[in-house]
């Protein structure tokens, strides 16, 4: 499926087309793991049972829709995106990792 998709395409498009797949991968990985650090709090502060519920929804729909996209392009696209995602990951840890309780 790679090859149908980007086999026609120079090398600097399909750079291109990796490091939009990476960004993606990295936006939706900060998403995520910001979501699922609001969605501890919620549960730790005893919040809405409704509002952590939608949020465990909607980051596993969107987590899920994103790379069901790339895998649709091919192998490339989602491992790049997958490594996308632990890159947002390592942003969001950091982050958190700085904020003193």
């Amino acid at each position: 499926m790679t090859r149908l998709l980007f086999g026609g395409l120079p090398v600097v498009a399909l750079q291109i087309a990796l490091a939009a797949h990476l960004v993606a991968g990295a936006g939706v990985g900060v998403l995520f793991f910001r979501g699922l650090w609001w969605n501890a709090r919620l549960i730790v502060d005893r919040g809405p049972v409704s509002t952590s519920v939608a949020l465990i929804v909607g980051r596993l729909l969107l987590i899920g829709a994103l790379l069901t996209l790339a895998a649709l392009e091919g192998a490339a696209p989602l491992l790049v995106t997958a490594l996308g995602v632990v890159v947002g990951r390592s942003f969001v840890m950091s982050a958190i990792m700085k904020v003193k309780p």
